[in-house]
């Protein structure tokens, strides 16, 4: 569920219209409904009531810091995977002991400030990892707990770029090599071992993969507490993933994947951890975009946008599919007609959709793309040139924006010339 309907022939975030947005901002722009993003954590939240918990929001799929207030409010901890996204977190009023730092490639630097400044607990992918976290904890005077990120090689049935639990990605250690890393982590000083992490992918439609990872790590869990290590937490990862079209399938509920954590690890008294964030944010946002022209080709009619690959990535990255849907709602039995709908940075790589099917379009009409919330923004650039894409987050009847739009003087003076030129 998500709160963009049409109201009165006009789609409303929430009850704010997105023309008086559009008018206000401009666009490209994202559009964030707090009422999405609030209701998809508590149901997360929910449904591990029954178990000891924290959920932490994925932050590299939505890091703007008001939505991080939004959801810390809310009782969120968050999931992290550099210094910049836990200094938002902490820009945002997260406490230390509610952030979670994982990612394959910690630097020392990054460490430190984490460390400095007081984290819940560090997700450790490697032996070297291992190695430079302990020196840098004794540096400090400082002791950090660990999980250590296991490998389950098992197959999250999911895009290739955005699976991470087989043996061929560069996640984690391999389960089977799981109790001598344990054991070296145990004899590091500045480290104390707490749980266990694991995280298989991203976008996962079906619980299976999930039910089969975990089962492995409850079966680790006793064989590294026979070895002696303490394992109060489990850090279960993230990855439930959304429907993209309405069409589709439904993916499965917060509440089924609730059920199966507590079927697979909820008798082994441990502190579950889980870090959703595409379930939590994707839906919870839009791109509105502006047709600029329409344009007659060679047996097809293009839609060239406003908004491009450098404002939303993911049809050109992932070649995924989000749904484009008219601000004005078109009339009844209204005769579609297929567009290719492309942007305007000068690549063909910025085509959002070939033969899509919509209401005839003119220049000037406004677009939306939905379940754009998350993996929209951050992964916004400036290619050619374009000003980075604003933001904006609705509660109710109003909106406020969270990021500006850059103007071309901003953008440009970034950049110096050396004294020499």
């Amino acid at each position: 569920m998500d709160h963009f309907l049409y109201r009165g022939g006009r789609l409303h975030a929430e009850d704010v219209p997105l023309e008086a947005i559009a008018a206000a901002v401009g666009t490209p722009v994202y559009v964030y409904s707090a009422a999405t993003l609030t209701r998809h954590f508590r149901l997360f939240d929910e449904a591990l009531s029954a178990m000891p918990h924290l959920v932490c929001f994925a932050v590299k799929s939505l890091s703007n810091v008001a939505v991080l207030r939004l959801l810390a409010d809310e009782g969120a901890g968050m999931d992290v995977v550099s210094a910049g996204e836990y200094l938002r977190a902490k820009a945002a009023g997260v406490p230390g002991d509610r952030i979670v730092f994982s990612g394959v490639g910690k630097t020392r630097e990054e460490m430190r400030i984490v460390l400095e400044s007081g984290i819940r607990q560090v997700n450790v992918e490697s032996e070297p990892e291992l190695e430079a976290l302990s020196e840098v904890a004794v540096s400090l005077g400082v002791t950090v707990p660990i999980t250590v990120r296991v490998n389950p090689d098992v197959d999250a049935k999911t895009h290739a770029k955005i699976a991470t639990g087989k043996s061929e990605n560069k996640f984690g250690i391999p389960i089977a090599r799981a109790r001598e890393v344990y054991a070296l982590a145990a004899r590091l000083p500045g480290l104390r071992v707490v749980g266990i992490d694991v995280h298989i992918g991203s976008q996962l439609t079906e619980l299976a993969p999930f039910e089969a990872a975990y089962a492995k790590v409850a079966s680790l869990t006793g064989a590294l507490r026979a070895d002696g290590h303490s394992i109060e937490r489990l850090d279960l990862g993230g990855g439930l993933g959304i429907p993209y079209t309405r069409s589709n399938e439904a993916p499965p509920l917060p509440m089924d994947y609730g059920a199966m954590i507590e079927r697979t690890v909820g008798h082994l008294g441990c502190e579950i951890e889980i870090e959703p964030g595409r379930l939590i944010a994707g839906n919870a946002g839009i791109l509105l975009t502006r047709v600029i022209y329409v344009k007659s080709g060679e047996g097809r009619d293009f839609l060239i946008l406003d908004g491009a690959m450098n404002d939303l990535v993911r049809p050109a990255m992932y070649d995924a599919h989000h749904d484009i849907v008219p601000v004005i709602e078109p009339e009844p039995g209204l005769e579609q007609q297929p567009y290719d709908i492309v942007g305007p940075v000068c690549e063909t790589g910025d085509t959002f959709a070939r033969g899509r099917d919509m209401p005839p379009l003119k220049a000037g009409d406004l677009v939306a793309f939905r379940s754009a919330g998350a993996y929209g923004a951050v992964m916004a650039s400036e290619y050619n040139s374009r000003p980075l894409v604003p933001e904006v987050l609705v509660k109710g009847d109003h909106f406020a924006v969270i990021r500006q739009r850059p103007t071309y003087d901003e953008m440009i003076s970034r950049d110096t010339i050396p004294p020499w030129l």
